[in-house]
């Protein structure tokens, strides 16, 4: 297992959604400086479970700096051009600023999520 820490800004709006399960996931993509060739921005999907995805959910908009504490977890599949894979943070997203042109009502950019608990990550 590879655990990483990383900061970056939203490149969209979260995405919440259920599994089968019935737990909830909040997808997220982020823009990290200096990770692509000559110092270009890469980016990087993100996954965090439960309560702490669904503040996520409910805060965040595309443009927020974010700091990810996570695991990385690679999947694979299959489509009709082939097979595809991927390598996802899976993990604990902190907020830590609105976007500098950002409208955000006082209530909101105060707002800090309760700490998540340690079985948040369903796997």
């Amino acid at each position: 297992m590879f655990s990483t820490q990383l900061t970056g800004r939203l490149v969209r709006d979260p995405e919440l959604r259920s599994v089968p399960s019935g737990a909830t996931v909040c997808e997220l993509r982020l823009a990290v400086e200096n990770m692509g060739r000559d110092g270009a921005a890469g980016y990087i999907d993100v996954a965090t479970w439960g309560p702490s995805g669904e503040a996520a959910a409910r805060v965040l908009r595309k443009g927020w700096l974010v700091a990810v504490d996570g695991r990385l977890r690679y999947e694979e599949w299959e489509t009709d051009h082939g097979k595809r894979s991927a390598i996802r943070v899976v993990g604990r997203v902190e907020f830590l600023a609105a976007p500098r042109n950002d409208n955000t009502p006082a209530e909101v950019a105060d707002f800090e999520p309760a700490p998540p608990a340690d079985d948040d990550i369903p796997f």
